[in-house]
């Protein structure tokens, strides 16, 4: 068998016949239940991880993220990054978060069981993302059984945080030149955008902690006093009356989807005002000095940061005039710029070519709702040539009785390996060490 000659029909043969390994493999990963926050078993997740994969002849390197936000003993920010190196020729990387959400109400299976039901495998981080970390590693695993003298480097990683900003995960791999040009030169992140779709990139994203200030005084006695939340509530009233309208008019070139996020949103996150809600008792009879609102802003590429900023502060410099008493400040929690790999890059045109020999059906060109790791690469790592592509389906992340198809990992699986051969095979100038 050729190196350079992809047999795609054994591959996609030997692939099948490890359905029952791509199935332990994903239930063992739903059952490492790390939640994020506060990052619960990121140790013992990309422990396991490497075991697996050393054992198949990778080497296996772990990273802590000491001193990112979160990181402690207690809950240290891991990550595994297992390299598997050939002959000259570009390196593809595999990266994947190890991170699940909060469980939430109203599941009707246990959310770390990973039970099988049919095709479907139930679980916390069964869509988003451990189906697709499994089906990477089936994918990689079956292409160097088949082709152990491949060209290039292949890599595969676990990281951390991704749920929360990736500060301790692929930020800081970025960092230290581990997940950037020119070490890497193709990066594939199997998040759960549907199997027969590239994901080119995301949305920008601002986060901002908005506080009004008011005095205290007796409840009994408000006009002793002046109310924060009532001056938060003239700021939410400001964002209906003007802000949402405005935003609604706003429309991208990106594909964006679904359809509703073509357009530039905001989302009030959490507000919180007056007496805490730590104590079982009642409250004492205040009025409140302060009210804090964190917005979650979701911008289009045509859009400037500074702009979307601007639309907020300038709403509330104009209560300041004009509404007796307010007064606020504002801080930055956030920040992303949107990111859409070139869709001629050659990641990009692998996997749909891939895709459409796997599925017989052309590839769709998606962008992300939501922001994802795809932004350190580009902007730390100083590498485009990064995607999303991946099994499970967008709209069942972080919700009740999420799960993911055997069937789509599989068929993921296959399009990662096929992608994979020829990425290795292309002209890209050999990747650095």
């Amino acid at each position: 068998m050729s190196n350079t000659d992809l047999n795609v029909r054994e591959l996609n043969r030997r692939i099948t016949d490890k359905r029952e390994d791509l199935i332990k493999l994903t239930q063992d990963l739903i059952r490492i239940p790390t939640l994020n926050p506060p990052g619960e078993f990121y140790d013992d997740c990309c422990r396991f991880l490497g075991e697996r994969l050393g054992a198949r002849g990778f080497d296996i390197q772990y990273y802590r993220a000491q001193g990112s936000p979160g990181d402690s003993d207690r809950y240290p920010r891991m990550n595994v990054v297992a390299q598997k190196a050939g002959g000259s020729g570009p390196c593809v990387h595999f990266n994947s978060h190890i991170d699940v959400v909060a469980v939430g109400n109203h599941w009707s299976r246990d959310p770390f069981a990973a039970e099988l039901a049919g095709d479907l495998i139930y679980g916390r981080g069964a869509c988003d993302m451990k189906g697709g970390l499994a089906a990477s590693i089936i994918a990689v695993e079956t292409y160097l059984e088949m082709y152990p003298n491949h060209p290039g480097r292949i890599e595969i990683s676990g990281t951390a945080d991704e749920e929360s900003g990736g500060y301790g995960g692929v930020a800081y791999l970025a960092d230290l030149g581990i997940m950037a040009a020119p070490r890497i030169d193709h990066v594939i992140i199997p998040e759960p955008l549907n199997k027969d779709r590239v994901c080119l990139g995301h949305r920008g994203v601002w986060w901002a902690e908005i506080e009004t200030h008011g005095r205290i005084a007796h409840g009994s006695m408000p006009f002793d006093g002046d109310s924060a939340i009532r001056h938060m509530g003239a700021v939410m009233q400001a964002f209906e009356q003007q802000l949402y309208p405005q935003l609604a008019q706003k429309r991208t070139r990106m594909p964006v989807v679904p359809d509703g996020a073509k357009a530039s949103t905001l989302n009030i996150n959490s507000v919180h005002g007056g007496e805490g809600e730590a104590f079982d008792g009642l409250p004492t009879a205040l009025v409140a000095d302060s009210c804090r609102l964190i917005l979650d802003r979701r911008f289009l590429i045509e859009e400037q940061l500074s702009t979307v900023k601007a639309e907020v502060t300038d709403l509330l410099d104009d209560l300041k005039r004009n509404r007796e008493g307010f007064d606020y400040r504002i801080r930055d929690l956030f920040e992303v710029i949107p990111t859409m790999t070139n869709e001629q890059a050659a990641v990009v045109t692998e996997v749909s070519r891939a895709i459409e020999q796997v599925l017989a059906k052309p590839a769709t060109m998606v962008v992300s709702p939501g922001t994802y790791d795809q932004k350190h690469i580009d902007r730390i790592g100083k590498l485009n040539n990064c995607i999303a592509y991946g099994p499970g389906i967008l709209t069942l992340a972080h919700q009740p009785d999420e799960y993911v198809s055997v069937t789509d990992m599989l068929h993921s699986a296959e399009v990662m390996a096929i992608a994979l051969h020829n990425l290795l095979h292309t002209a890209t100038p050999a990747a650095k060490t």
